[in-house]
């Protein structure tokens, strides 16, 4: 669809794959960008890895757009750093690699997952743990023109993360914008939205002026659209119809193989004009980065398969 720019999450899309061969293969499905979760398993890893990484996506020619900082263990039901009381060095030490990583390819999106509610700590203590962090990850972020955004999740998936409500989300970014940290945004997941009953388009328009980053999957099933109940020939084309100018992550669970999965992007990609079912403002447009060719590399950094 006219006005949208769609990329692969390749953490759980091509997983049929070493992670150093993904970017190869959805640069050959017919994108140009990619986003990860935090793909190590250290919150620093070896230089070398860091390096692989980077030479593959180079090697590939797509752009990494978006990238978690650490997450801790996603597929024990960790849920982020931000809010743990224990978890500061860690989050430091993360955030400044990211950071660092993201500012050598230009990489505008960073995700803070908020973290767990933890048991027989004050909800409120976390809350101010995370203004902290999120401050401290906003003024890193700063410094290489990237952003840190904010993501709701659902209370299946997610049962002990208390960011569900995208109000209580836009109200922290709000504080942050506050206390003068204007790069904090929302990542508006419609899957997540969807599994807690809210209405996309509504939602869409809501906080449409915070929202820095957009990521897709159906539901029920957390697979590639067409496969459960949300119409995303409406939700998409109302968000190209108000001007949505990041990008559209495909962070989805295929139904089968990754690269038979996206049957349903050629409508998207074909030139009939977006369909706007009301107006809201219009949010600020992320410049392009363009893409960097460097040499591939065939060695393969240690990760974890992240699974959430």
């Amino acid at each position: 669809m006219a006005g949208l720019r769609f990329e692969a999450n390749i953490s759980i899309l091509f997983t049929e794959l070493p992670l150093l061969e993904r970017p190869a293969a959805a640069k050959a499905a017919g994108f140009d960008a990619v986003e990860l979760w935090w793909p190590f398993a250290d919150p620093v890893p070896p230089a070398a890895e860091l390096d692989r990484l980077e030479a593959a996506l180079r090697g590939a020619g797509v752009e990494l757009v978006g990238l978690n900082v650490d997450g801790g263990d996603l597929g024990a039901g960790e849920r982020g750093l931000l809010s743990l009381p224990d978890a500061g060095a860690r989050f430091e030490d993360n955030v400044a690699c990211a950071v660092s990583f993201a500012g050598s390819l230009g990489t505008t999106v960073l995700n803070a997952l908020y973290g767990n509610r933890v048991d027989g700590v004050a909800p409120q203590a976390q809350d101010e743990i995370a203004l902290e962090r999120l401050a401290y990850a906003a003024g890193a972020a700063a410094r290489v023109g990237a952003r840190v955004v904010l993501e709701t999740q659902n209370h299946l998936d997610s049962p002990s993360y208390p960011l569900r409500d995208p109000a209580q989300a836009a109200a922290i970014v709000e504080e942050m914008h506050a206390d003068g940290h204007e790069n904090v945004g929302l990542l508006c997941d419609y899957y997540h939205l969807a599994v807690e009953g809210y209405d996309l388009v509504g939602s869409t328009d809501a906080f449409f002026a915070l929202i820095d980053h957009v990521q897709i999957a159906d539901a029920p099933g957390r697979h590639e659209p067409g496969t459960g109940g949300i119409d995303y020939e409406r939700v998409l084309g109302h968000l190209a119809g108000v001007g949505y100018g990041g990008w559209v992550g495909c962070e989805y669970r295929p139904s089968g193989k990754s690269a038979d999965s996206f049957g349903w992007l050629e409508s998207f990609r074909s030139d009939r004009p977006a369909v706007p079912d009301q107006q809201c403002p219009t949010s600020s447009a992320r410049p392009a980065v363009p893409d960097q060719q460097c040499p591939t590399s065939d060695d393969r950094p240690v990760m974890t398969e992240d699974v959430r």
